[in-house]
């Protein structure tokens, strides 16, 4: 006698797409996919500067922003105080900034980039440009504009 058939798995094949109309309808589902798209790229590319998207960010606001005070790192890029302290110090190691006193409050300490830390910015940024452009390819540059905008108006908001 036939061994009996065992029954056709309801599930679908791997290989198959999942319908994902109600994850697009969420904006956070959307944010964090497009997210992941750049985060990706943007991590193979910093890879040869040795930086992560936070190092990228806070070397940057040093860079249009000299004398910056960690207390106004942190409260611009939303980092906890303990994190930065690490981070400062990893950048300090590296020889990519320095630290002064402030010229107006005798408290703070000013970061500074030094000309490692410019040269790397200056061409870490170049890097970021040409990866923003890849990544927004699909879209206009109005659209660009406007995903932006809207973007910003879910986090800075009142």
């Amino acid at each position: 006698m036939a061994a009996p058939r065992k029954k056709a798995s309801a599930a679908p094949a791997v290989h198959e797409r999942l319908d994902t109309r109600v994850l697009e309808e969420f904006v956070g589902y959307n944010s964090r996919r497009a997210w992941l798209a750049v985060t990706t790229v943007f991590a193979e590319r910093m890879a040869v500067y040795g930086l992560k998207q936070v190092d990228f960010s806070v070397l940057s606001l040093l860079a249009h922003n000299p004398g910056a005070t960690s207390r106004q790192l942190c409260a611009t890029l939303d980092i906890l105080p303990p994190n930065l302290v690490s981070l400062i110090s990893a950048m300090d190691s590296r020889g990519l900034i320095e630290r002064r006193p402030h010229p107006h409050d005798g408290r703070a300490i000013g970061l500074h980039l030094t000309p490692a830390g410019e040269k790397l910015v200056q061409e870490a940024e170049r890097t970021v440009m040409q990866l923003e452009a890849d990544a927004s390819a699909n879209l206009t540059p109005r659209e660009r504009d406007t995903l932006i905008k809207l973007l910003q108006k879910i986090y800075r908001q009142p």
